[in-house]
């Protein structure tokens, strides 16, 4: 199999992964999401975002003072803004939208809408609302011409994504306007959104260098709690969790009525091992979510952060081996079209759940479904997991599953980005390799897809990367390779170390080893971080237990052990797990 250097290609990938707005992220694949549906706005028809709406409670106090002589247009116009900061664009579209009711003139309503538009995937109605802020900017402060200039630069920036030129003048602008206006949080927290990789950064994926700039918000405005919202993201980014758990208990306490923000604090929650706490604030969301489209009477399948809300919940319950939970909100979740290539893309998630627990022929229906969607990096994803399945049903079809990898080749040639499924593609292409008794090269290339998936940063990746690590060590155990077993089990526990399945991983490794007595220390760790799993969770356990041992070798048919002492023969314990 001919292949560029998968260092290189894998230190490709990662910088394309760096300049991606994940999401868990609101979904964002910079198209022109239904630009030419007369009756959407994106993926939201334009009569949800103007939707009339009062202002409500929870949401954030903010601040944002602007021309207009209407104090029902500054309320609500602030709380368009409030939303902005949480990602809830449809809120904010319809904050913006009666605020101009109140005060037609209100310049800054049309900055709003730009904005939300822009994150709803739709650049031409954002354009629209910048020239309505344009023709109505006469009158108004230099500040808020000013940010209407600023919105202006951004969209500019973004029509050309390649040309770094158009993106370091926007900087500039911005640095400027920061120079003339020091004291407007706004252009502190715009300026940081500016660090990111492309003018489309929104706050998810800043570093070091965004850091300051939102720290800047703080110091003009120390209750500026979008700032410490987008602190959260940038502490994430570069793995500095406490901080990010700092920021996002700021965060849930000062916009409680927010789904967004219980997400983030379970984030982080998640990180430090406070698994219980995590999941409680990914329910709160949710209940916030249904009394949300209950009363609001907008469907779920509109608000981007629902499915991705589900996700995170059903990885967590996964984590603690509550599989039932698990799979309930994954079929809910992927019950929920896809709103973009990204979305449609983690419709995985199940796929891959039932690929993980051997439910081979389940996973390969649900691989199917997927080599259906619309979207080619779902369908290139589809194609890699149907392989596994295939291999999982009968490991000696490798002509299937070769087939599939081939397909799903083909079909990541045509995605946006196919950053996101190359380290499927490696992966399926290194245990047909290993399958075939090409242990080395196999091994090779299980490694370098290790270090690549443990490298994209964000949370969300960081949770998957923990199950697709335990994948690979199966792979490896069933296949007779316990230096990458082994190899695997450590990556494992350095990911995460508080996962019951890393200690299990290790394990397994020790008791293959003959390591009997370091064997159970991992196993009672692993049952430790499991006790709340479903009943009969750790049967399958127990028999990899079994499997994993090596057995005493049988003694020479004519030996004189008069002279030895004797050996107690090693015989698999089942009180390692019990």
């Amino acid at each position: 199999m001919r292949r560029l250097s998968l260092s290189l290609a894998f230190a490709l990938i990662s910088s394309l992964l760096l300049a991606q707005h994940s999401t868990h992220d609101p979904i964002n694949t910079h198209a022109e999401h239904g630009a030419h549906c007369g009756g959407m706005i994106g993926w939201v028809p334009k009569e949800i975002l103007e939707k009339p709406i009062a202002v409500k409670p929870g949401v954030g106090q903010l601040s944002d003072p602007v021309t207009t002589k209407s104090p029902e247009a500054q309320a609500l116009y602030n709380q368009g803004v409030a939303y902005l900061h949480s990602y809830v664009w449809i809120e904010a579209a319809r904050s913006f939208h009666q605020a101009l009711r109140h005060d037609p003139k209100l310049a800054m309503a049309h900055i709003g809408l730009a904005r939300t538009y822009l994150n709803l995937d739709n650049q031409a109605e954002a354009r629209a609302q910048v020239a309505k802020a344009q023709a109505l900017a006469e009158g108004i402060s230099p500040r808020e011409q000013r940010r209407i200039e600023i919105m202006a630069r951004q969209l500019d920036a973004i029509s050309a994504p390649r040309d770094r030129e158009k993106l370091l003048a926007y900087r500039s602008f911005l640095d400027q306007a920061l120079t003339d206006f020091p004291k407007d949080p706004e252009i502190w927290t715009l300026r940081g959104n500016a660090e990111e990789a492309t003018a489309y950064g929104r706050g998810q994926r800043g570093g070091v260098r965004s850091i300051a700039f939102y720290h800047g918000a703080l110091a003009v405005e120390p209750k500026h709690w979008g700032a410490n919202h987008y602190l959260i993201h940038s502490y994430e980014y570069i793995g500095q969790v406490e901080d990010a758990l700092k920021h996002g208990l700021i965060y849930v306490n000062a916009a409680p009525s927010i789904p967004h923000a219980h997400h983030m604090y379970g984030h982080d929650l998640r990180r430090v091992g406070r698994t219980d706490e995590a999941i409680e604030r990914f329910l709160r969301a949710d209940a916030l979510e249904r009394a949300y489209y209950r009363d609001e009477q907008i469907d779920a399948k509109y608000d981007w952060h629902h499915t991705h809300n589900l996700s995170l919940l059903a990885t967590a319950y996964q984590y603690q081996g509550k599989l039932k939970l698990t799979e309930e909100m994954l079929l809910k979740a992927t019950a929920t079209p896809g709103i973009s290539e990204y979305a449609e893309f983690f419709h995985k998630d199940y796929a891959e759940y039932l690929v993980n627990r051997r439910r081979y022929p389940e996973a390969l229906e649900a691989a199917r479904k997927l080599t259906q969607s619309k979207y080619a990096l779902a369908r290139s994803v589809g194609h890699v997991l149907a392989g596994n399945a295939l291999l999982g049903i009968n490991p000696k079809d490798m002509k299937a599953a070769e087939a599939e990898l081939a397909s799903a080749e083909a079909q990541a040639k045509l995605a946006g980005d196919r950053g996101f499924v190359q380290p499927y593609i490696e992966a399926l292409r290194a245990e047909l390799l290993l399958r075939e008794g090409k242990q080395a090269e196999a091994s090779r290339i299980f490694k370098d897809v290790q270090r690549t998936i443990r490298a994209i940063p964000g949370p969300d990746a960081w949770m998957q990367a923990i199950y697709r690590l335990e994948l690979i060590a199966r792979i490896a155990r069933e296949n007779g390779d316990w230096e990458l077993a082994e190899y695997t089990a450590k990556q494992m526990l350095d990911h995460d170390p508080h996962y019951g399945g890393s200690q299990f991983a290790m394990g397994l490794v020790e008791e293959h080893k003959g390591n009997h007595a370091a064997a159970r220390q991992w196993m009672a760790k692993a049952k430790a971080a499991w006790a709340a799993a479903d009943p009969g969770f750790l049967d399958p356990k127990l028999e990899e237990l079994k499997e994993a041992a090596v057995p005493a070798p049988a003694a020479p048919a004519k030996t004189d052990t008069s002279t030895l002492t004797p050996v107690r023969e090693m015989k698999f314990d089942p009180r390692m797990m019990v």
